[in-house]
């Protein structure tokens, strides 16, 4: 049977080229390997669904760490205002939350995935699960369709590549679209973890010291060889049994990996900086006033409460400090070296866990070959690419699902003019 688009993929970028490209009058088929459709989505945002982000699209941009500048062109054409109306239109009411980040009212994920299906469905796309693709079949620069099953052919002058990177691969995105655009002669940039918890050997998180303790609104920094931060992002964070994990970690894994490669030592050095908003001196004076105000406490129980107990311990200890000082005993020097290590500890770290276990895939389809207005491969006639496949990474937070809506409504509206 012949399709006007073929889609491959049943992710956000996948559904929502399939509403774009039947909405153009086109034949669509919807291909997924798996046996439901949108089960990234299902469980993105937490379970809740976070669709986009409703900063400025300069902020989103920024927020897109890897290639987000391709974005610009797509923005233009269809952007976060564009996804919200798309949402509205579809009966889901949507509120905005801290940072720009945008939810649907009922809380729930499902909500959005039975929404997009209903739209797929009425607009008579045909779906079919468990439907493995071998093959992207190609001849003379031109797409002419895809091979499944056993070796049944399914012709299409339009195919739309929307099947994920090789994060989460419990969702169905196990890395199977890279060997569809090598054979296209598409360049697929390395492929690595991004998004992901970030591990260290550290005799502390060895000793498993500091393990369940979440640190809030702390500064997070990647530091060079020479000690100035690559990167800084202030957000929650959290000790695990093997490094470290939460928000501001997540969004210095990528720099992590990149250090990495550079790093001589296979190590590189991060930096928590507990009280950001204050200077080392201003810590120290307030280390002194509280103490002073208690003169008689040991200096755990005096200072319990200005910051987490666990983490006060450590640091007391990491600073040569007995817990069980009082401030008549206290030099002003170690003192002064306890407030460095609120105000910058150090910590080396060797990894991140595995590209399975992020939740970004960086790396992918080179956008260079990409036109950024079409999502149309510059090198095979009637093939699209949208999502993650493409090198294109953002950090949690509604980026990555803006980007693959984005794509994929381009991919989609495109694929459905190829005729």
């Amino acid at each position: 049977m012949n399709y006007d688009v073929i889609i491959i993929g049943g992710g956000p970028s996948g559904l929502m080229a399939a509403v774009a490209s039947a909405s153009n009058g086109s034949k669509v088929l919807l291909v997924d390997k798996g046996t439901k459709l949108g089960k990234k989505l299902a469980i993105s945002g937490g379970g809740r669904c976070n669709v986009t982000n409703r900063l400025p699209i300069d902020e989103i941009i920024k927020h897109i760490p890897g290639n987000g500048r391709f974005l610009y062109s797509a923005f233009t054409i269809f952007n976060n205002e564009s996804i919200i109306k798309f949402f509205e239109g579809l009966g889901i009411q949507l509120k905005e939350e801290d940072h720009g980040r945008m939810f649907p009212t009922t809380d729930k994920a499902q909500s959005v995935v039975d929404a997009m299906l209903k739209k797929i469905r009425e607009l008579g796309v045909e779906i079919r699960t468990n439907t493995a693709v071998k093959q992207v079949i190609y001849d003379n620069q031109n797409v002419k369709g895809i091979k499944v099953g056993g070796e049944e052919i399914i012709k299409s002058k339009a195919v739309i590549i929307a099947v994920g990177g090789k994060s989460v691969p419990h969702t169905g995105s196990t890395g199977d679209g890279y060997a569809w655009a090598k054979a296209a002669g598409h360049t697929i940039t390395e492929l690595y973890p991004t998004e992901v918890p970030i591990t260290s050997k550290e005799p502390f998180i060895k000793e498993k010291t500091l393990q369940g303790l979440s640190l809030r609104d702390v500064g997070l920094s990647v530091l060079k060889p020479n000690g100035k931060p690559i990167i800084t992002h202030r957000m929650d964070m959290i000790f695990t049994h093997f490094g470290i994990s939460g928000p501001a970690v997540l969004r210095c894994s990528q720099f992590v990996v990149k250090a990495l490669k550079k790093s001589k030592e296979n190590t590189v050095t991060m930096e928590i900086d507990l009280m950001p908003d204050q200077n080392q001196e201003e810590i120290f004076q307030e280390a002194v006033q509280i103490l002073k105000s208690e003169p008689k406490k040991a200096i755990k129980n005096a200072l319990k409460g200005w910051i987490p107990e666990r983490y006060l311990h450590f640091l007391l200890e990491q600073a040569g400090i007995d817990l069980n000082t009082v401030y008549d005993q206290l030099s002003h020097r170690l003192l002064r070296y306890f407030a460095g290590l609120i105000k910058g500890f150090r910590l080396k770290v060797n990894g991140t866990l595995s590209i399975e276990k992020a939740f970004v895939t960086g790396g992918g389809v080179s956008t260079k070959e990409i036109e950024p207005k079409t999502m149309r491969s510059k090198i095979i006639n009637g093939l699209y690419f949208c999502g993650e496949i493409l090198d294109i990474h953002g950090y949690t937070g509604g980026y990555n699902i803006t980007s693959a809506f984005v794509t994929g409504h381009l991919a989609g509206t495109n694929a459905a003019n190829e005729q």
